[in-house]
């Protein structure tokens, strides 16, 4: 089996794949209140497309694939495709990233088609506040949370973006949600995508900070998730519940990234902070062959840059955290 490896030595064995760039949510991070400027859906890969680049990439190697969005639930049908995709040959970690505000509908189905993991957005226990961040509903959130422990996913992650003079007060109360519940935790930083993004810099806190702030309500020793995520762990003692960080702006995670994202458009990303792109859907449509698909894969790999450069040049990547699949 062939292997994706970068200019930099670097091993790509897991692709993000955002199946809409919509949303029913609108995080203030993420997508302005107001935008409606979404891709029309000739516009996106149909599920054929899909299926044809991520077995390319299985067959080179990839072994982890993830489904996000926008909200990767309200594109329909979406447990079809991820039957398909968990029976790529390869194909070891087929996971999701939701709001879960429609998981209690779909939890079931999902499982059954052979998602195994789970990220939920939650940012706030409090429902005024979570309106204020996301424009949702939280009961909604927590019903589809439940549903998805009904449901038998493990793990399930909770993250959550802490920011400062928003929801920063509330980061014991989601350690002991988590405990009660046994959900993994992580926190994330607010990272400069987009206008929304870079709005929302302004409340931005340094994940150590977050840090010191629990050691001192709770003993924290090392953990260890299985995954491919960046996130470091560490584990409340007396529980079996992990915390993760991460910290792509104050302690960047570049020399071990292992990832690369397709857009719902088929726009090939090899860097969040970045704007190197390769547009496959020209390409599909276009008749290209497997042989050829595999060959643009490996150069566009070979083309990924080496790090983000969020801090030296937060305006320099245009398109909404939603667009390019999180």
């Amino acid at each position: 089996m062939a292997n994706l490896t970068d200019s930099f030595g670097r091993s790509i064995d897991y692709v993000r794949v955002s199946v809409t760039d919509r949303c029913d949510l609108r995080c203030c991070y993420c997508m302005p209140k107001q935008f409606h400027d979404f891709h029309e859906p000739e516009e996106w890969l149909n599920f054929d497309e899909i299926e044809r680049v991520l077995a390319a990439f299985a067959r080179l190697g990839t072994q982890r694939i993830r489904l996000t969005g926008g909200e990767p639930l309200v594109r329909k049908d979406l447990p079809q495709l991820a039957q398909r995709l968990s029976a790529l040959p390869g194909v070891e970690d087929l996971s999701l990233s939701t709001n879960a505000t429609h998981l209690d509908r779909h939890a079931t189905a999902l499982r059954a088609a052979g998602i195994s993991r789970l990220n939920i957005s939650l940012d706030s226990l409090n429902a005024d506040t979570f309106r204020q961040i996301t424009g949702g509903r939280l009961e909604k959130v927590l019903n589809g949370i439940m549903a998805a422990r009904e449901a038998g996913f493990r793990p399930i992650k909770i993250n959550m973006v802490p920011m400062r003079g928003v929801n920063d007060h509330e980061v014991e109360d989601m350690v002991h949600f988590c405990i009660e519940h046994q959900l993994t935790l992580r926190f994330i930083e607010t990272m400069p995508v987009g206008d929304a993004g870079r709005s929302a810099t302004e409340s931005y806190i340094d994940l150590s900070e977050i840090r010191k702030k629990l050691e001192q309500k709770f003993e924290l020793i090392p953990g260890v998730m299985p995954g491919g995520g960046p996130a470091r762990y560490l584990q409340v003692a007396g529980t079996k519940i992990n915390i993760g960080f991460i910290t792509p702006i104050s302690q960047h995670f570049c020399a071990t990234c292992n990832r690369v994202r397709l857009s719902v458009d088929g726009t090939l990303f090899t860097c969040l902070g970045q704007e190197h792109h390769v547009a496959l859907r020209p390409l599909l449509r276009a008749g290209i062959s497997d042989r050829e698909l595999e060959h643009t894969i490996v150069a566009a790999i070979r083309m990924k840059p080496e790090r983000h450069e969020f801090n030296e040049s937060p305006e320099k990547v245009l398109r909404f955290m939603s667009y390019t699949g999180g």
